[in-house]
């Protein structure tokens, strides 16, 4: 009783099949099925073209790829991008495509072109330097490219059809002219940038010297500072010393020379003082005579240089200074 009522609960309950969706069905899986069997016999025709040495794959269009038959995906190496054939190298216009050709690109309809023209070559107008009109013109139109033609006789055109190098276009010269006068003046960009500026005080002449001596005595201060420390620590260099204190310093010539002639006078005199005793009054003259003969000697010795009168003078105005003093507290 229980199972009978359980069937027929189900049979109430179970979906119908649908002929519609069926059919329907069955029609999409023959189309797959057809679809299948058309690649099969397509993919023997595509043909992957030959990579050249240091040429990117991804930038070739994958031939499976531009016919829907290219299973591979992402993993292809060949681009699946349909934009590819259009980025193609950018014409030159800098450069005649015609002074590239050689004998070796040429046909024999060419080759016969040629070798007539050369029979006429002096009767007709020699290839020139100059810039074909129509070449600017469609230049500065934007309307050269791969597929322009000449209307000068195309490839027969004698002038050339290339810019000269640093040739400027109308529409450059005219956006060059256009940025230079929009340029500002340095000058009033530079008054424009001091307008912006307000937390400043203005240059004066007697501001700018009360600067130029502030910086003048730190620079002074640090470097006897740096004095006192490099002395404290006996690092002074021969050029410090020096500046320090230049009594310290005699040339080796002077000294030399300075201690020949004490040497010369002190053996001159012991001569004398030794002949004035042996000889009596007749040598007297003669050592007087030969006394006399160093005079300018001592006067030398008694000459002062620069640095000596430097200081005697320096000497001279404290003990002045020193006088006066005294007498203006008075």
């Amino acid at each position: 009783m229980c199972r009978s009522t359980s069937r027929a609960l189900s049979s109430l309950y179970m979906p119908r099949p649908d002929p519609s969706k069926d059919a329907a069905k069955k029609k999409k899986e023959e189309e797959k099925a057809k679809e299948k069997e058309l690649n099969d016999l397509f993919k023997i025709a595509v043909t992957q073209p030959k990579v050249p040495v240091g040429v990117d794959p991804k930038s070739i269009l994958c031939e499976f790829f531009k016919v829907g038959q290219c299973a591979k995906g992402f993993k292809c190496k060949f681009s699946h991008d349909l934009n590819v054939q259009r980025k193609g190298e950018k014409i030159d216009i800098y450069s005649d495509k015609r002074d590239e050709e050689s004998m070796e690109d040429w046909d024999q309809e060419t080759l016969e072109k040629v070798v007539e023209s050369k029979k006429t070559e002096y009767k007709q107008n020699k290839p020139t330097e100059i810039v074909c009109k129509y070449f600017l013109e469609a230049v500065e139109k934007k309307q050269y490219g791969w597929f322009w033609d000449c209307p000068n006789g195309g490839k027969d055109c004698h002038y050339r059809h290339a810019l000269p190098p640093g040739y400027l276009l109308k529409s450059q010269m005219k956006a060059l002219l256009e940025e230079e006068a929009d340029k500002i003046p340095i000058e009033e960009e530079i008054e424009n940038q001091r307008a912006k500026v307000t937390t400043t005080t203005p240059m004066t002449p007697e501001l700018f010297m009360q600067w130029k001596k502030k910086k003048i005595e730190e620079r002074d201060a640090g470097l006897a500072a740096q004095m006192a420390e490099r002395a404290k620590n006996d690092r002074m260099s021969g050029r410090e010393l020096f500046l320090s204190d230049s009594s310290l310093f005699v040339d080796d010539a002077e000294a030399y020379e300075k201690y020949q002639r004490e040497q010369e006078s002190d053996v001159m005199g012991q001569k004398a003082n030794g002949d004035s005793a042996g000889d009596g009054p007749s040598t007297s003259t003669k050592a007087s005579g030969d006394s006399e003969v160093f005079p300018h000697e001592d006067e030398d010795e008694d000459e002062l240089d620069m640095d000596e009168l430097n200081e005697l003078e320096a000497s001279l105005s404290k003990t002045a200074i020193q006088i006066q003093e005294p007498g203006a507290d008075a």
